[in-house]
């Protein structure tokens, strides 16, 4: 692998001339008045109104149900395209003008390399290791542009078939070229994306080609340069460097999928105690007026009978269809009893009783696994099911050392295994949305979700600008509680972690209040709002359902002891409103032991964990605190100027990065009681 060519700051600002740019100099007036020339982001992604029901849409269309990644539907077709791509490095950026994306170029002479998997991991020794000397050295170090090619076979009989491209996730900025033509740009890195591609593709070979962008985040990465400079996009989230490892390129699945021109894009449930409240989006891609029969299957076990309705549709219609059942049968979903079922939509041609459709083939089908549950806050408490809930949790990086971002099922079970070990029962996905992998772990292993998004240290200029003009913070929302919508896991949304509070706090709560409103108006289940702030005094906890906070007292200011008092003062102010610590923690140095007064020691870190802990569960904060989550299950890869002599890696986690072992404070959160059981 060659890995000589990196981007220069100079390199890259001719390279985002025009494109990127940033306002980094900017003042805040100055950034408002450029609002008129600042691009939308470029999915275009909005909600509109369809029958009733709120329906996110991107490049124009409905987006999809990514749960066919792993649940593949009978009545479809699918070409997995994880394994073998061609690859490269386009350092000059000039790969589109060489034609890399037409069919009829010469990738003999390019690499070939696995999907998914991040090119940080292509070729960079000891990337896992905590030994820094080679800090700075391969391809985990290369910014800027990359393209990937794939020859894909399309039966003939896909001729009348609408086909859809499914990416999983890819970091940070990706364009998608079929047979030479430009199909859809994307932005976000962990956002899963789908593309219509129908009109590109055709019968027999076709030349997928998918070009990636990583911003550098630092001027240099050579540990020995003093006060690198940061480089910064403000249309970017996050806009600047921030603590954690942004994994670059094709990171998770790729499939292709094929279904009836008349196909059911998405379920949307939610549920009550007895009560499914059901939403079928159906979407007519041809140019005919059509009938069909919906016939839906609550699922085994609830007690409902299926029900079928007459639906038509108009050319290129999207339609929502209404279901509600009564589950006299159905067993409510817990941390206990994480219990699922599942519902299954099918398409049938024509109109008729049941009897009759059932003798016809199928058309298209989805099916969905959803629990029965709720999730609300009354009287200043976090409630599942009616009840009081303790959330004992830990934040989480998706990564390991041998894959990065590009786990194997394998891995995530080893990792959420750990969790499931401390006797947690919840998970923050810091700070950003997971492979759906994890939400299905969690659905069938009853821990709880608090879902995020990619808000990560904006400051006030970034947050007017997202909320007045660009509108990706506002995409990341919506595109979060959509994909996320039926798993029962998932009982409340992060917005930002630690952002800009103070500079002027009217943009603040404008954002904030925007990326609210965009979760509430397509959440059927209507979870709780919070966010991770980096203030115990945030201006608009007024906002949020529950309250959340970082807090370091005892290690970046204060003393241990002023946590209580804090969560005191902080109730006293919103007594309606529960509390919920999003991050606390330490750091050590794995096997340094010593006196629990010495910093870096296992046993300070653990006794540091001890005293946070012990104040929450005084049994006078117990009736408003609705949990703790520590930072973190394990230590995790970061690109700051810090920690480079320790390879990037910071070791704040129960256990470590490379090899998971347990340090001491593993097992002082493991005997943690829950309270609330």
């Amino acid at each position: 692998m060659d890995t000589s060519h990196k981007l220069s700051r100079r390199d890259f600002l001719k390279a985002s001339a025009g494109a990127a740019g940033t306002l980094m100099a900017l003042s805040l007036a100055q950034a408002r008045a450029m609002r008129a020339v600042q691009q939308r982001e470029p999915m275009r992604t909005e909600v509109r109104d369809i029958d009733g029901t709120p329906v996110v849409f991107q490049y124009g269309q409905p987006v999809p149900s990514f749960d066919t990644w792993r649940e593949r539907e009978p009545c479809r077709e699918y070409i997995d395209l994880n394994g073998l791509w061609k690859f490269r490095f386009d350092p000059a950026d000039d790969g589109l003008s060489k034609g890399w994306h037409t069919p009829g170029h010469d990738d003999s002479g390019w690499h070939r390399v696995q999907v998914p998997l991040p090119w940080d991991l292509y070729d960079t020794p000891n990337f896992g290791s905590y030994d820094g000397s080679r800090y700075g050295t391969g391809t985990a170090f290369y910014d800027g542009y990359a393209w990937y090619r794939k020859q894909v076979h399309v039966p003939a009989n896909w001729s009348n078939k609408i086909v859809r491209l499914f990416f999983l996730g890819a970091n940070y900025r990706t364009w998608v070229y079929i047979n030479g033509q430009l199909v859809g740009v994307h932005e976000g890195g962990h956002t899963p994306f789908a593309l219509d591609i129908t009109t590109h593709i055709l019968k027999g070979e076709n030349t997928i080609a998918v070009r990636v962008y990583r911003r550098p985040w630092w001027s240099s990465y050579d540990p020995s340069v003093p006060n690198p400079t940061p480089i910064t996009d403000d249309r970017e989230l996050p806009y600047k460097p921030v603590d954690y490892w942004p994994y670059a390129g094709l990171i998770r699945d790729v499939y292709i999928e094929a279904t009836s021109q008349i196909n059911i894009v998405k379920l949307l449930t939610a549920t009550s105690a007895s009560t499914l409240d059901l939403r079928v989006i159906v979407q007519n891609n041809s140019h005919k007026h059509l009938t069909r029969t919906l016939s839906v299957d609550p699922g085994e076990g609830t007690g409902a009978a299926p029900q079928s309705r007459v639906i038509q549709l108009s050319p290129n219609q999207v339609t929502a269809v209404q279901f509600t059942f009564e589950l006299p049968s159905a067993t409510p979903w817990d941390t206990a009893h994480p219990i699922l079922y599942r519902l299954v939509a099918t398409l049938y041609p024509g109109r008729g009783d049941r009897g009759v459709e059932n003798r016809r083939p199928p058309e298209d089908s989805l099916s969905v696994r959803y629990g029965v549950r709720s999730v609300e806050v009354r009287n200043g408490r976090l409630l599942l099911n009616g009840r009081p809930i303790f959330l004992k949790g830990v934040n989480w990086h998706e990564e390991t050392a041998e894959r990065g971002r590009s786990l194997t099922l394998e891995e995530y079970d080893r990792e959420l295994g750990l969790v499931l070990d401390t006797h947690a029962n919840f998970i923050r996905n810091c700070v950003y949305n997971r492979h759906p992998y994890v939400y299905e772990f969690a659905d069938t292993h009853g821990l709880l979700v608090l879902d995020d998004i990619d808000n990560m240290w904006l400051d006030t200029a970034q947050e007017d600008l997202q909320t007045q003009s660009y509108g990706l913070s506002r995409a990341l929302a919506l595109m979060m509680a959509w994909n996320q919508a039926n798993h029962p896991s998932v009982i409340m949304w992060c917005l930002q972690n630690e952002s800009q509070i103070w500079a002027d706090t009217q943009v603040y709560r404008e954002w904030i209040r925007d990326m609210k409103e965009a979760v509430q108006s397509i959440d059927l289940q209507h979870r709780p709002v919070t966010w991770a702030s980096s203030s115990s005094w945030d201006p608009a906890f007024d906002l949020a359902d529950v309250i959340g906070f970082n807090e370091y007292f005892g290690y970046f200011y204060g003393q241990d002891s002023d946590l209580g008092p804090v969560l005191d003062a902080v109730h006293a102010s919103y007594p309606d409103k529960p509390i919920l610590i999003t991050e606390n923690g330490t750091w050590s140095i794995y096997g340094d032991h010593g006196s629990a007064e010495q910093p870096g020691t296992e046993e300070w870190h653990a006794a540091k964990f001890l005293a946070h802990w012990q104040q929450v569960m005084d049994p006078s904060r117990l009736g408003f605190i609705a949990g703790y989550t520590f930072w973190l299950l394990k230590d995790y890869k970061e690109l700051m100027t810090y920690n480079r002599n320790l390879n990037g890696i910071s070791t704040m986690g129960l256990v470590t990065f490379d090899t998971e072992a347990h340090r001491l404070v593993y097992n002082e959160f493991k005997g943690a009681a829950n309270p609330l059981p």
